[in-house]
C-alpha cells in the first residue's frame, strides 16, 4: 500500500496527496491499545469460535507479530513506548463506564489484577514504559495520558491496537482534537472483521490521522 493514496473515503477521493511525514524520536510516542489476553480467548460455543476465527488469525499472524517488531523498533529509536488496557479498579466493576456495563459484546468485567485483563505476553511492557488502565473507549478520556504526553513533550503519536472501530478510533479522534499528529498502523490493528477494520480506517484517515503500514511508519523516523 501507499499511505498517501490508500484508505481514501468519499471526502478525500480527489484530495491532494499529503506532505511527507517526518517524526522526531524525542517528540513521538508509540501507543499500543488493548491487546489483552481476554481478546485472544476462544469462545466455548463452536459456532461463535468459528465466527471469530478470522480475527484470531489476524491477531496471531499479523497484528501481534507486527506490533512486537514495531515495539522493538521504537525502543531502538528512543521513541516513548506506552500501553493502554481495559481494566477496572474494583472486583465487581462498579467503577466502569456505562458502555462497559451494558449487555452485549462491550460488556466487560476485567479487574486490573486478573490474568485475562493483562497485556499479551508477546507485547509486555518493559522497564518504566508507561501503561495506563481505562474503563472507557478513548484512552485520553479515561486516563491522564493527555497530561503525560504533554509533560514528556510528545507532539506525534503512532497508534496500534484493537479494536480499530472502537477504542482505536475513539482514541485517535481524541488525540486529533488535542492537536497531536496521529499515525495509525494498519497492520498492527484489527476489528472483529476485516470489513469493519477497513471501513473504519477509511472514516478516520486524512481527517483524524494518517493510516500507514508498519514499514511506512518506521520510515518516518530518520
Amino acid at each position: 500500500m501507499n499511505w498517501k493514496t490508500a484508505f481514501r473515503s468519499f471526502y478525500y477521493e480527489n484530495a491532494e496527496a499529503p506532505d511527507d511525514i517526518v517524526l522526531s524520536p524525542a517528540q513521538t510516542a508509540l501507543l499500543v491499545i488493548d491487546i489483552q489476553n481476554t481478546y485472544l480467548e476462544t469462545p466455548d460455543d463452536p459456532a461463535e469460535a468459528e465466527r471469530w476465527q478470522p480475527f484470531f488469525e489476524r491477531m496471531n499472524g499479523t497484528v501481534i507479530p507486527n506490533t512486537a517488531k514495531l515495539l522493538d523498533w521504537a525502543r531502538e529509536k528512543g521513541i516513548e513506548v506506552m500501553f493502554a488496557r481495559i481494566a477496572c479498579q474494583t472486583e465487581d466493576g462498579r467503577d466502569r463506564s456505562l458502555s462497559q456495563k451494558k449487555p452485549g459484546f462491550n460488556y466487560l468485567l476485567l479487574p486490573k489484577d486478573r490474568a485475562d485483563s493483562q497485556i499479551v505476553d508477546a507485547l509486555t511492557p518493559r522497564g518504566d514504559e508507561i501503561a495506563v488502565t481505562k474503563t472507557t473507549d478513548s484512552v485520553l478520556t479515561g486516563t491522564n495520558l493527555r497530561l503525560m504526553l504533554h509533560n514528556i513533550g510528545i507532539t506525534d503519536v503512532i497508534v496500534a491496537g484493537i479494536f480499530t472501530d472502537q477504542c482505536v478510533s475513539s482514541t485517535v479522534r481524541s488525540l486529533c482534537d488535542e492537536s497531536f499528529g496521529v499515525v495509525v498502523v494498519e497492520d498492527c490493528c484489527a476489528a472483529a472483521t476485516d470489513d469493519l477494520h477497513r471501513r473504519e480506517l477509511e472514516i478516520i484517515n486524512m481527517i483524524y490521522c494518517h493510516v500507514v503500514s508498519s514499514e511506512e511508519a518506521m520510515s518516518f523516523v530518520k
